[in-house]
């Protein structure tokens, strides 16, 4: 029974995790190289992109977790 809502949660987590990806602006859309490497350099990500990168963090540590506890579970 826990290894089963155990992997509910991890499918949620995945699937969850690719969304944050797939929404996320790519380094491509800036104005210019220029912009974009000053952008990467000093972390100034505005409004829904910062918190994407959150969620994706966040997500990306749940997968690894639960990878982890169902991987020495089974």
């Amino acid at each position: 029974m826990l290894i089963k809502v155990l992997t509910v949660i991890y499918v949620l987590v995945c699937v969850g995790l690719i969304v944050t990806v797939l929404l996320q602006s790519g380094r491509s859309a800036s104005l210019g190289v220029i912009e974009g490497g000053a952008q990467s350099l000093f972390g100034k990500k505005k409004g829904l992109d910062e918190k994407l990168g959150q969620a994706t963090t966040y997500l990306a540590i749940g997968f690894m977790l639960f990878t982890i506890v169902l991987t020495i579970i089974s």
